[in-house]
């Protein structure tokens, strides 16, 4: 008998899937942290590499608008097969945490248009959109800086981080940290521009991790790397 191809796995049976693995407890923590699913990301990482690379499936999946089914589409996607205009809309639409951050690790920093996306959202007015421009170019900051504007990024963060909604100011300081810890030239500006602002300085961290306080940051980082 000549081998069969096993049907392919669909969406609603991915949503089945993922609807047994709900745990209630897990939904009040994510909640907390503005996540709507109650899957334990182990177990979502499980079922996502069980089913390896499929766009088709990733396309159905992120459709439902299910969070936990939108993360497993994140992780058997192919990032390159995205348009931009796709990405875009996507972005646009990834409103809990998690997605957001997934869908610009994970997809838009492997795609060929992750640099002219950086650029688009980084300016948008919509703070949540404009906090993926800045993820980006803190990525730039650190592996590929040549063409950026450090001062210049020092002098908006200097202006606008204070007052940034939430999501946007983590972005901005985060940048602010990168560019202390990774660019010696701009340490000193970058220390005294979170002393300054004092933003997340009394973020609660538990023992043993780094505070985001962005002075803080850069002096531990610096530490691990001179050891």
């Amino acid at each position: 008998m000549p081998a069969t191809t096993p049907p392919a796995t669909t969406a609603a049976e991915v949503l089945a899937e993922l609807a047994e693995l709900e745990d209630p407890r897990i939904r009040r923590v994510n909640e907390r942290h503005g996540d709507d699913h109650g899957v334990n990301l182990t177990r979502l990482r499980a079922v996502a590499k069980r089913l390896g690379r499929q766009q088709d499936l990733a396309v159905g999946l992120w459709e439902t608008g299910d969070t936990a089914a939108r993360l497993v589409a994140l992780l058997v996607c192919r990032p390159r097969a995205f348009g931009r205009g796709e990405l875009d809309a996507m972005l646009r639409g990834a409103r809990t945490p998690k997605v957001h951050d997934w869908l610009v690790n994970y997809v838009v920093k492997k795609s060929p248009h992750a640099e002219e996306l950086r650029l688009a959202w980084f300016a948008d007015p919509d703070p949540v959109v404009a906090s993926a421009g800045w993820a980006l170019t803190t990525d730039r900051v650190g592996r590929r800086p040549e063409g950026l504007d450090l001062s210049g990024l020092l002098d908006t963060v200097e202006a606008r981080m204070r007052d940034a909604p939430d999501r946007l100011q983590w972005a901005m300081n985060e940048c602010l940290a990168w560019i202390g810890i990774d660019h010696p030239a701009y340490r000193e500006r970058a220390v005294a521009i979170g002393e300054r602002l004092e933003v997340l300085k009394d973020y609660p961290t538990p023992p043993g991790c780094t505070s985001p306080f962005a002075p803080a940051w850069i002096a531990e980082m610096v530490r691990r790397q001179e050891a």
